[in-house]
């Protein structure tokens, strides 16, 4: 029996009830979804005492795995700054239990296609504009430092080649590792510093009734550099892949608007080579992550994209090669090349079907 859904259905219920949204018998709840943490979404549905159809998201959080302090902070945060999130109707800490508003079930990935992507992606950048003009100074969001963005980079030595790719390093492949990590971090250092929602890409943006978007899943939120959210919505690896013209096209944009706010100062030059590292990590990071969501958690449908996320961290570190201080950047060509001639081979031979998709950069 599933005692922490029992738990939460009754703890809706007197929510609703106390709140005077609904009287009568008791209310089932209808899964929405599980993400790639502890944190569950349920449904209920009710008929207001209006007699009209109306549904609330009630989140199971184990307070001993997830922290829900800072959900309510960087929701707050956001809402202030006229980011549409979910408002807060109710919360137990001790359990773990939150009532939010419900923003539909439409995900962005879910209507996004050529003909579309434009429009979209405009009114999502809209909002990340929003994002990053959100003011946190009574209750600072925690820094993207050093330790966060190399703990993060972590996971694609400890579980991507150690654990999926099963590659025993040698000591200098481990130096390489740690000396490519450390030039990476140091690289996003000129970049300015705002609020990134962190995974602001399109399974955790919700199309709205009237056409809006709705953000979600905004817990993880940092004070980091300013290219990370526009990469996490371009270069999505559960999504399209979308010509890099079309990429960069959008980048420039999206700096120019940057510099109108005063949020940045990088030319669009320097605005697409910090976009480049800071997906440079971010896919490093990501490849780690679905990784130990397959041997960890018990989630292995994470693993078919990391053929993607291996391809477009190539082409990140192409940019980087290209555009960098040679003298700079050196740990990061030999990481390049290590990663062509000896990760996605290992990759293609344990998903075959991957070796298309990697091909032209190998």
């Amino acid at each position: 029996m599933d005692h922490r859904l029992s738990q939460l259905s009754t703890w809706i219920n007197q929510q609703l009830l106390q709140s005077l949204r609904y009287q009568g018998p008791s209310l089932s709840l209808e899964v929405v979804s599980g993400d790639a943490s502890f944190r569950r979404y349920f449904r209920c549905r009710y008929q207001s005492s209006a007699g009209q159809a109306e549904s609330v998201i009630c989140v199971d959080a184990p307070p001993d795995k997830e922290n829900n302090p800072a959900f309510v902070n960087v929701l707050q945060g956001l809402k202030a700054a006229g980011v549409p999130v979910p408002d807060l109707l109710a919360l137990d800490y001790d359990q773990g239990f939150m009532m939010l508003s419900d923003l539909g079930d439409c995900l962005l990935m879910s209507v996004l296609n050529e003909a579309s992507v434009e429009g979209y992606f405009e009114k999502a950048c809209n909002v990340l504009l929003r994002i990053m003009q959100a003011e946190f100074r009574l209750s600072p969001l925690p820094p993207y430092d050093e330790a966060l963005m190399m703990r993060e980079m972590e996971l694609f030595r400890d579980w991507f080649c150690g654990r999926y790719l099963q590659l025993e390093l040698s000591e200098a492949e481990q130096q390489l590792l740690s000396e490519a990590f450390h030039c990476l971090y140091q690289q996003t250092r000129t970049q300015e510093t705002v609020p990134v929602h962190r995974d602001y890409h399109t399974r955790n943006l919700m199309v709205l009734e009237d056409g809006s978007l709705g953000v979600i899943d905004f817990q993880d939120a940092v004070a980091g550099p300013v290219t990370y959210d526009l990469l996490s919505l371009l270069r999505d690896e559960t999504c399209i892949t979308w010509p890099e013209s079309k990429v960069k096209t959008w980048t420039g944009r999206f700096a120019g608007q940057l510099r109108q706010r005063g949020l940045s100062n990088l030319t669009n030059d320097d605005f697409w080579y910090g976009f480049n590292v800071m997906g440079a990590q971010r896919h490093l990071k990501v490849a780690g992550i679905f990784a130990r969501l397959c041997y960890r958690d018990s989630k292995p449908n994470y693993l078919i994209h990391t053929p993607k996320t291996l391809r477009y961290l190539l082409q990140e570190l192409s940019v980087v090669v290209v555009q960098g201080s040679q003298a700079e950047i050196e740990p990061v060509v030999r990481l390049k090349a290590w990663l062509q001639q000896r990760v996605a081979a290992e990759l293609v031979s344990r998903q075959p079907g991957s070796g298309e998709l990697l091909e032209p950069l190998v």
